[in-house]
Parts: structure tokens; C-alpha cells; sequence
């Protein structure tokens, strides 16, 4: 069935490619600088490689805002962000794939009853202001210094437009890149906690995981909608706006590809963190806002009498309109798959205040006085559970560790689990710290990871080193998958707590 399910996010994908090709080669297109059919090889090549070896970032912000457990549920959240989407496109608005994902997922929350990350979402949502506008920040800056050195160097027209082309495929192709690592957490991050794929490597050489070998999937759908329906859209950006010049265009597509890159580099996070400076959350952003917000940009420094101001009416009302549609559409669709097909939309996630998770918040310094009278209770959702915590006069912080640290699964560490691990993947320290917990079970995530740091530094966080922790953290939510046995759980065994 998962291949069928997976089907809303290809045409997620698609309808993304669609719709979203534009803003990288739309304003090249429609100056007549760069034929259609080009801009659609390198756009769909750059694209792809962008989602596959990028992609990862951007993916995590969006798991945090909500963790979609089940295919069926994964299946409507895409369809509902790609159908939006579609509507959007055929009336020819270059909407904003982020938006309707988002929409689409608080949808998912409300119906599961599962808590919406506040600090996750206020992250999202402010990058949809500031993506514009640093995007048109960026754009004048660009065309201010392209004009200078067009007219210091005395360029030949003929020189000049050859140079322009080349750069229109460049930053095309970096656009195209930036597309794919940014927004292919939006075509495919729901379905990666419930992806059956299992995690390659390849003589130890290159490893692919279930992450990367859906993001490959999903690149490829985004590359069938820039060839079969992304021409529409294009005409729109690229001359529907404003009438750009070939110089202006290439300002534009820059200062897009350059905003997406910002927020979709695992790297420059990485160099910002070591050198103490504030990082740039990796986030997926809206590549029409971005490509929207370039070319206002350069508007507005001539003026702004010849923007369409009722074209970009409606293209920023599409943003406002498409997250509530998507949700809408999200919930309605869970109601009727859930009640009327009888489809598992949701793994239900209960909440106990067990000993060792009372035991766990104590050392978080959380004052147990309030919590002790909780102890053995059982709560049906996080929504549920949270509304009890805020009634308690815990700050959200608080209430998000606690429910970390209450959250029950069903971990077994079995002998035929424990051998289905990749051994190119896992050390061979980590992988022996594994078969000593043979047989074990626990009753929360968290004391599966501190049994294995016991047994070994190197299931151990360190501060600091963000591509250790990535990487640990990716082999922990593998692990999680392989051992949940999906059963009731047996009570703890007192080595446990």
C-alpha cells in the first residue's frame, strides 16, 4: 500500500515542479533570454541532485512541526498541499508550496490531536515575512552593482547579452539546486518517519538513507512538472509582474537562488556555529516569495510605477488563501479516509507518568511536587496531557520535556531486528552495544539512548560537533522504527528504570 500512499506526494512533487520552476528560470523564459525547453534540463537535473544530497536540513524543521506516524495520514497531508497547489497553478499564481505543507500538517495535528510545535511554526512563519524582503534586499544590491559594472567596463551589447545568458544558466542552475534541497521537505518530510525503505551503503563507500532514497523519488516527480506544466506559471513571473530587462532577470534569479541557499545549507550553519556567530534556520522557505520579493525589489528602485500591483494582489492573497485551504482540505479528507475507508491515519501516542520519567524530570530540575499526583496516570494525546501541564503553571519549555520524557513506545531489542542493521552503517562498538541489550525492552525512546551510551561514547551527544549529533540522531530515529514492536508494552523491568 505504501506506493499508492506515496503517490499524493509525487503529485506534490509534480505540482511543486509545476509551479515552482518558475521562480528559478521564469524571469529568463519570459525575456526570451533562455528557450523553455533548457531551462527545463538543467532546471530538473539541478533539482534533483539539490534534494537528494541537501535535502536533509529543511526536512527536520518540518518533522518538528509535526511528526506525521502513519502512511494513510502521510497520504492526505500531501494530497491535500498538492491539491491546493494544482488549484493554484491553474489560475496561474505562483503559490507557495511551504504554505500549503504547513496548512496541510496543522491538519494533521488538530484531527490526531497532536501538539503543533509553537517554536517550529513561529520559525516557519517569520521566514515568510523575511524571505521577501531580504530576497528584494538582496536583488538591488545585485542590480545596483551589475549596472555599475556594466557601465564602468563600457560593455558591448552583443558581449553583454552573451554574458547575461550564461549567467541566467548559472544561478539557474545553483536556483535549481537551492529548489531541491529547500523544498523537498515540503514534497516528501512527511512521509520519512513512515518510509519502509531501509538505509544503504554501498561498499562502505557513500551511504544512502531512507531520507535521501525518498528525496530521490520526489526530485524526480518535481522534474516531470517543470517538463509537462511549468511553462504557464513561468509567462506569470517573468513578465506577468513587471516587464524585466535580461540584466534585471538575472538580479532576480541570484537573489532567489541565493535567499534558498541561505536557508537550506547545512554547512553554513554548521560554519556560523563554530565561529559563534547566529545561524540561519534551515527552513523550507518559499520559493515564490523569494523570486516575488526579488523582483518587487527591483521595482521599487525604479520606481514602482511599473509593477502590476494588481497582479501581485493576487498572488500574495493565493499565499494567505492556500495554508487554510490545505488544512481544510487535510482535515476533511483524515475525517472521511479514517471513518469512511477505515484507513489508519494516526499511530495514537499516549503520555504516562512513569517512575523513570518522574525520575528524569526531577534531574531536570522540574519541580515533581506539582507532577507526583500524576504518577500512573495515562493520557490519550499531547494535546490532552499539555492542557493539564498549562493548568499547572508550567512554562512551555517545561511542558515540551516533559512530554518528551512521558511519551510512550514499544522498543524491543530482538536478535532478528538487532541483525538487519546495515554493518557499513553502524560501528562495530555500536553495533556490539546493541547485542548486549538483546531482549530488552523500554518503555520510553529516551532510555533506549541512555543504555546505549552506557555501553558506549559513541551513542553519546557531543556539544558542539552539529555532524556527529546529525548523524547519531538519523541512526537513532532508524533504530526507533526497527525496534518499535507496534504492541502493547510490558511493565519495566527494574534495570530499566
Amino acid at each position: 500500500m505504501f506506493g499508492f500512499f506515496l503517490s499524493s506526494g509525487l503529485f506534490l512533487g509534480w505540482s511543486l515542479g509545476a509551479n515552482d520552476a518558475s521562480n528559478v528560470f521564469g524571469t529568463a523564459v519570459g525575456t526570451k533570454m533562455i528557450r523553455f525547453r533548457t531551462a527545463a534540463i538543467y532546471c530538473s537535473i539541478f533539482i534533483i541532485l539539490g534534494s537528494v544530497i541537501s535535502g536533509a536540513g529543511a526536512s527536520h524543521t518540518l518533522g518538528k512541526l509535526g511528526a506525521v506516524n502513519a502512511t494513510a495520514g502521510a497520504f492526505i497531508v500531501a494530497l491535500a498541499a498538492g491539491v491546493s497547489v494544482y488549484m493554484m497553478t491553474r489560475l496561474r499564481y505562483p503559490v507557495s508550496t511551504s504554505q500549503a505543507i504547513v496548512g496541510a500538517i496543522i491538519g494533521w495535528n488538530i484531527f490526531s490531536g497532536s501538539l503543533t510545535d509553537t517554536d517550529s511554526l513561529t520559525k516557519i512563519v517569520l521566514t515568510w515575512v523575511a524571505c521577501p524582503l531580504l530576497s528584494a534586499l538582496i536583488a538591488v544590491v545585485l542590480y545596483k552593482l551589475m549596472s555599475a559594472f556594466i557601465l564602468a567596463r563600457n560593455v558591448h551589447m552583443f558581449k553583454l547579452d552573451a554574458m547575461t545568458r550564461y549567467g541566467l544558466l548559472i544561478v539557474g542552475a545553483l536556483g535549481s539546486y537551492s529548489l531541491g534541497a529547500n523544498n523537498i521537505a515540503n514534497v516528501m518530510g512527511v512521509f520519512v518517519p513512515v518510509s519502509p525503505f531501509s538505509d544503504i551503503s554501498v561498499f562502505g563507500w557513500f551511504h544512502l538513507s531512507s531520507a535521501q532514497q525518498l528525496f530521490f523519488v520526489g526530485g524526480v516527480a518535481i522534474a516531470v512538472g517543470v517538463f509537462t506544466y511549468s511553462r504557464r506559471v513561468m509567462e506569470t513571473v517573468g513578465q506577468g509582474i513587471m516587464n524585466l530587462s535580461p540584466v534585471a532577470a538575472l538580479a532576480v534569479v541570484a537573489a532567489h537562488s541565493t535567499v534558498l541557499f541561505l536557508f537550506a545549507s547545512q554547512n553554513l550553519e554548521d560554519f556560523l556555529a563554530t565561529h559563534g556567530l547566529p545561524t540561519i534556520p534551515l527552513v523550507p522557505v518559499s520559493s515564490s516569495q523569494a523570486i516575488v520579493g526579488a523582483v518587487i525589489g527591483v521595482g521599487l528602485l525604479k520606481g514602482g510605477r511599473c509593477i502590476r500591483w494588481r497582479t501581485l494582489g493576487g498572488i500574495t492573497s493565493s499565499w494567505v488563501v492556500t495554508p487554510i485551504i490545505a488544512g481544510l482540505i487535510s482535515l476533511v479528507s483524515l475525517f472521511f479516509l479514517q471513518n469512511v475507508f477505515e484507513q489508519k491515519t494516526f499511530r495514537p501516542v499516549a503520555y504516562q507518568m512513569t517512575p523513570a520519567a518522574l525520575a528524569r524530570i526531577e534531574r531536570a530540575d522540574i519541580n515533581k511536587k506539582k507532577l507526583a499526583e500524576l504518577v500512573g496516570k495515562k493520557f490519550a494525546n499531547a494535546v490532552e496531557f499539555d492542557r493539564i501541564l498549562d493548568k499547572m503553571g508550567l512554562e512551555a519549555k517545561q511542558r515540551s520535556f516533559i512530554l518528551k520524557a512521558t511519551e510512550i513506545d514499544a522498543i524491543v531489542v530482538s536478535s532478528a531486528a538487532v541483525a538487519r542493521i546495515d554493518p557499513h552503517w553502524f560501528s562495530p562498538e555500536q553495533l556490539n552495544s546493541l547485542k548486549h541489550l538483546q531482549g530488552r525492552t523500554f518503555t520510553h525512546k529516551w532510555q533506549l539512548l541512555e543504555a546505549l551510551a552506557r555501553q558506549s561514547d559513541q551513542w553519546r551527544f557531543a556539544p558542539g560537533n552539529t555532524p556527529h549529533n546529525q548523524n547519531l540522531q538519523h541512526k537513532l530515529s532508524y533504530l526507533y522504527r526497527l525496534l518499535r514492536s507496534g504492541k502493547p508494552h510490558r511493565p519495566l523491568n527494574p534495570a530499566d528504570k
